[in-house]
């Protein structure tokens, strides 16, 4: 009997562990996330949210003028897609971790580099990228901590951290202007690339050579190169236009100088073409 009552014993405490281990409870300071796309910048803050559970946080938790890891956990990261200001400060695209120094009537809030640190150990001020000085506002109660963006454009957004009665705010700028002025500078330098693609793929395999010749003609017009020029030859060696096809042939060699990859990998092929043709066309 007291056998069996120790066994039985013996395989309810192996269960414990098992059934433990697919509990779940609330953590005392839960994960959040917030995300703003600011023009086409894209921002987001990671950080824990733990509650005030009738403490008294600014001047009591957490003391004036001390360095706050401004969260709980692992410490809170800000990260933006493309260089923004921080408060007026110039910042880097990056993740950067948020730190705070609380105070009675004013704020420091800093942006660092490092994004390992669990709280302020490790902390060190060489690694700031922005400081700023923020004046709190008083708002209506809030049991956990917050990070919001709020007055967002396409220009522009705030950064608000709200906790107890107590708001932080940090303006954002980004130049979405240039950002996009930039972009639509690279995608029409590149609007050669999609042309030429149809017309080689049509011709590499038997489509309509006229559409390709139109496509490559209009890809040269845009960026006239090595690769779209030797397309066109062959594409009018493909109608029976030997001479323009020549012509095409010598401008793609010509293009092709200085190219490593050309004069490596296709010219000796280029001009065995092109001397192919000239034979023919005698």
């Amino acid at each position: 009997m007291l056998r069996t009552l120790r066994a039985a014993v013996l395989v309810a405490a192996a269960a414990v562990p098992a059934f433990a281990q697919g509990l779940e409870v609330p953590a005392p300071s839960s994960k959040a996330r917030v995300e703003q796309r600011v023009g086409v910048t894209d921002f987001s803050v990671d950080y824990s949210s733990p509650a005030a559970r009738g403490r008294k946080i600014f001047g009591g938790l957490l003391p004036y003028d001390k360095l706050w890891r401004t969260g709980a956990n692992a410490c809170t990261k800000l990260a933006a897609s493309r260089d923004f200001t921080f408060g007026g400060k110039p910042v880097p695209k990056g993740t950067y971790s948020v730190f705070s120094i609380p105070g009675a009537s004013g704020w420091t809030v800093i942006l660092n580099k490092n994004v390992e640190i669990a709280g302020t150990d490790g902390y060190d001020a060489k690694d700031d990228v922005a400081r700023v000085e923020v004046k709190p506002e008083t708002i209506p109660p809030r049991e956990r901590m917050t990070f919001l963006f709020s007055d967002s454009t396409d220009e522009a957004t705030r950064l608000d951290l709200e906790w107890e009665t107590t708001r932080v705010s940090v303006p954002i700028t980004v130049e979405t202007g240039a950002f996009v002025r930039a972009s639509i500078d690279t995608a029409v330098a590149d609007a050669w690339r999609p042309l030429y693609q149809a017309g080689r793929y049509l011709i590499e395999n038997n489509g309509d050579v006229d559409t390709a010749i139109k496509y490559l003609d209009t890809s040269i017009g845009i960026q006239s190169n090595w690769s779209n020029n030797w397309w066109r030859a062959q594409g009018l060696a493909k109608k029976g236009r030997t001479a323009d096809a020549i012509a095409a042939g010598e401008r793609a060699l010509e293009l092709g100088k200085g190219n490593t990859t050309f004069e490596n990998v296709f010219k000796a092929d280029v001009q065995k073409t092109i001397d192919g043709w000239k034979k023919g066309k005698a």
